[in-house]
């Protein structure tokens, strides 16, 4: 019985699920059907990763390097890693009339990083059509924007991959620029963000904000995530939009609605959404220094985004200002906090840093980069943003290598991987505490 489960062991389940996925998407975007040029069996893996990790880091122009073959596998893993590889599995199931075990909702229940096991399943058929819904309302409004500049046939593709890249947030675009030819353009501007805000946010804060009405009977997990983002978000813009009023690669050119639409999109997009309208490889440090750290925070819980995640860093946060109070529980929003919580954040967010200094040093080591360049894409694969400062494209094998490690500890999470080899058993012997001196 004890063997058995060893061999089921969610985390390690999703691993193995991921990778056989991305093993499929590396061998049919090795196709010559996928692409325009040759392209190695190295570039092929870190694509297909990036993909299904909705990064974003290219080290080969999607447009020009792959056909419309190519792309829609790209669209394929990105809709698999954004909403889940076992979501996906289990509507499979649903379709074909087959029977949902305890080991597949545990899986679903470890993918969506829910507590338990009652109603996944519903909230699997739920996120599936709220996802859909979402991205074919974005696809639509980007296809009357796009289609009188692209054409019908290329206005609507192009719709229908930057809303399925952005709900995900992805951060994949057909376009070498990503998005900076629309960097004044409100409606790009707003759709682009409204859907990696809502895919960001998180699958149970949706469903949460739908089935109740005020905002005092949503679930504190909810309440912390609308308040968060919506704080983070509007410091963000501010920081960026005053750093980079006069910067000419950046913001300078543009008058004063361009600039707040630039300033704004590269504010929210940096937690994990991956788009750019601006240069950022000419942004000022400080901007490129800011933006590292709304990469690494993150989105929500069971969301299609990355990073360490809002809520992790509000519970650390919040349990600096319960120490400096002098208080001994953490409270906000008339709940208490539980201290598993911030045990939990306290191991994401050193298991993290970790992570980052390791690929950090890696990169020092094996690339010919600064020190800024090398941090900003190890952050940006960690908190599968899809940002870069223009390195990625001159990585070697060892720095492809790498980042591919570093966007699926980032996707998967450091803490299931850890859990892969940590042990759960309980200890029978118990100790007395002791206090040592910190600080």
């Amino acid at each position: 019985m004890k063997a058995g489960k060893t061999l089921f062991n969610p985390p390690r389940a999703l691993l193995i699920l991921f990778l056989i996925v991305s093993t499929l998407g590396t061998m049919l975007l090795k196709l010559p059907q996928a692409t325009t040029t040759s392209v190695t069996w190295l570039d092929s893996w870190f694509t297909a990763i990036s993909a299904i990790t909705v990064t974003g880091l290219v080290v080969v122009d999607t447009g020009s390097t792959y056909t419309m073959f190519g792309e829609i596998v790209i669209l394929f893993l990105i809709q698999v890693g954004g909403l889940g590889i076992m979501s996906f599995a289990i509507i499979i199931f649903i379709l074909i009339g087959k029977k949902i075990g305890v080991s597949e909702r545990l899986l679903i229940s470890q993918s969506l990083n829910q507590k338990g096991l009652g109603g996944v399943i519903k909230l699997v058929r739920n996120l599936f059509i709220f996802s859909l819904l979402i991205e074919v309302i974005g696809a639509v409004i980007l296809s009357v924007r796009w289609m009188p500049v692209y054409g019908v046939g290329n206005g609507i593709y192009a719709a229908i991959f930057h809303s399925i890249s952005a709900y995900n947030n992805a951060g994949f675009s057909i376009w070498a620029d990503s998005l900076s030819a629309y960097v004044s353009d409100p409606i790009v501007n707003i759709v682009i963000t409204l859907l990696f805000i809502l895919g960001g946010i998180g699958f149970t804060v949706l469903i949460d904000l739908k089935e109740k009405k005020h905002f005092r009977h949503l679930s504190l997990h909810t309440k912390l995530m609308v308040v968060g983002t919506v704080v983070i978000n509007l410091i963000a813009f501010f920081i960026i939009l005053t750093l980079e009023w006069n910067n000419p690669a950046t913001l300078g050119p543009l008058n004063g609605v361009g600039k707040g639409w630039g300033a704004f999109f590269q504010a929210v997009s940096p937690r994990t959404a991956g788009f750019n309208s601006i240069d950022i490889g000419s942004m000022e440090e400080a901007s490129l220094f800011f933006t590292m750290c709304l990469m690494f925070i993150g989105a929500g819980s069971a969301s299609t985004g990355g990073g360490i995640k809002l809520t992790t860093f509000m519970a650390m946060l919040l349990s600096v200002n319960t120490f400096l109070k002098g208080k001994n529980e953490i409270t906000v929003f008339h709940k208490t906090l539980a201290f598993t919580v911030v045990i939990k954040a306290l191991a994401i967010t050193v298991i993290s840093t970790g992570v980052v200094f390791l690929g950090v040093f890696i990169l020092e080591l094996t690339q010919e980069s600064s020190f800024m360049v090398n941090l900003y894409e190890v952050v940006s694969a960690f908190g599968t943003v899809g940002l870069s400062m223009g390195l990625t494209t001159h990585l070697n094998g060892i720095g492809k290598v790498t980042l591919i490690i570093i966007m699926m500890v980032g996707k998967l999470g450091p803490l299931t991987l850890a859990f892969i080899f940590a042990s759960k058993r309980t200890p029978k012997i118990r100790y007395p505490s002791e206090e040592v001196l910190t600080g």
